[in-house]
């Protein structure tokens, strides 16, 4: 096998694709990444059992051929690469790279023991990639990090119709977000269960890539992801997902709002004198709202921002990461807080206006810190 690419075109798909690669791979051939030379494209390839990748870039193929070899020290090569065309052949059981005036050589592992990768499933429909790409950043920041409960370190897909929701959790905040869709099938109606972390990785490097197709297959074990010459797949998360829709109030008759930038600085800073564990509180009263934290004799801060507010006055605390992780997902002017009472989970939405209505396609549910009688 023999081929030349450029510098740049070749560290950007070895490194994307040595991202689907285990940290610890359960069989060593894992830990590599099969290139297929063929004429003038170059396919690459990962796979770890759960997550797979695989994309196809242009080159000037000279011998064809197929080998494996340690995605991890290709990727740091190709980094440390100067800028130049890079060939790249096989010498028996070595694999040379050529650089300008670099040449490294790396043993290649057998390619027959290297499994077989999973197909991509049929495409069930499109979806504009930045549109997608925004829901999933802004409901995996309430995705569970906790690996000892895997269900709840999942995103869930609802799908109907023309509808995408995207519901996680961690038990401490709810994040929902819906988006439209172009279904290949019209009346298509299911759900998946997806590692929070793919969808992340898919976001990330597929999403500004313009229309995004999604692929399900029919036993719902795996799901699919293709855009451009880049495909990847990923195994569902197993398992029955809370019901967290019916915990969205229906009903909330106190309504504050605040400009969403002001909210974020103001907890920024007053979260510093707050301790592990210790919440920030806010008091909302007609045209401000009071922040304030820290507890005993150390440090205390407070601060005052503007604030509209529609119901009776309301004092709440929370814990600063979960309200700074949820400020951090809106890209409005202002953000709407909507309460049922004190205890009570508090909404998030978003607001164009001040005097505007919110927008429901997102919605941030957190739970207050019980503030002592």
């Amino acid at each position: 096998m023999k081929f030349s690419v450029e510098r740049d075109v070749l560290a950007e798909a070895v490194s994307w694709t040595a991202r689907s690669l285990s940290q610890r791979p359960p069989s060593p051939v894992l830990s590599g990444i099969l290139i297929t030379a063929a004429a003038g494209t170059v396919s690459l390839a990962g796979f770890d059992y759960e997550i797979s990748a695989h994309l196809e870039i242009p080159a000037e193929t000279t011998e064809e051929g197929t080998i494996l070899v340690s995605g991890k020290l290709l990727a740091e090569i190709c980094r440390s690469l100067p800028q130049a065309m890079v060939t790249i052949e096989t010498d028996g059981t070595k694999l040379n790279v050529s650089c300008g005036r670099s040449r490294f050589h790396l043993a290649t592992m057998p390619v027959a023991d290297y499994p077989e990768l999973p197909v991509l499933p049929d495409i069930a429909g499109v979806v504009d990639g930045e549109a997608f790409a925004q829901a999933v950043s802004q409901v995996i920041v309430a995705a569970s990090k906790d690996d000892t409960l895997p269900i709840l370190t999942g995103v869930k897909m609802e799908i109907e119709d023309d509808l995408i929701t995207f519901l996680a959790t961690d038990r401490y905040r709810l994040a929902m977000r819906e988006v439209s869709w172009k279904p290949t099938v019209p009346g298509i109606s299911t759900s998946t269960l997806v590692k929070a972390k793919t969808l992340n990785e898919v976001a990330k490097t597929l999403g500004s890539s313009g229309e995004l197709k999604i692929a399900l297959s029919e036993n719902s074990e795996l799901i699919g992801f293709e855009s451009g010459s880049r495909r990847t797949t990923s195994l569902l998360v197993d398992g029955d997902y809370p019901k967290i829709r019916s915990l969205f109030p229906e009903n909330t008759p106190i309504h504050a709002t605040v400009r969403t930038t002001d909210l974020m600085e103001a907890v920024r800073r007053v979260a510093v004198v707050a301790e592990r564990n210790t919440p920030v509180r806010l008091a909302f009263t007609e045209g401000q709202l009071a922040l304030d934290a820290g507890t005993g004799e150390d440090a205390q801060a407070e601060e005052a921002i503007e604030a509209q507010l529609d119901g009776e006055e309301i004092t709440v605390a929370f814990n600063p990461a979960y309200l700074g992780e949820g400020l951090n997902a809106f890209s409005s002017e202002f953000v709407r807080f909507s309460f049922t009472s004190a205890p009570k989970p508090a909404m998030m939405t978003a607001q164009d206006s001040l005097d505007g209505g919110d927008r429901d396609d997102y919605r941030y549910l957190v739970m207050p810190v019980r503030l002592p009688n």
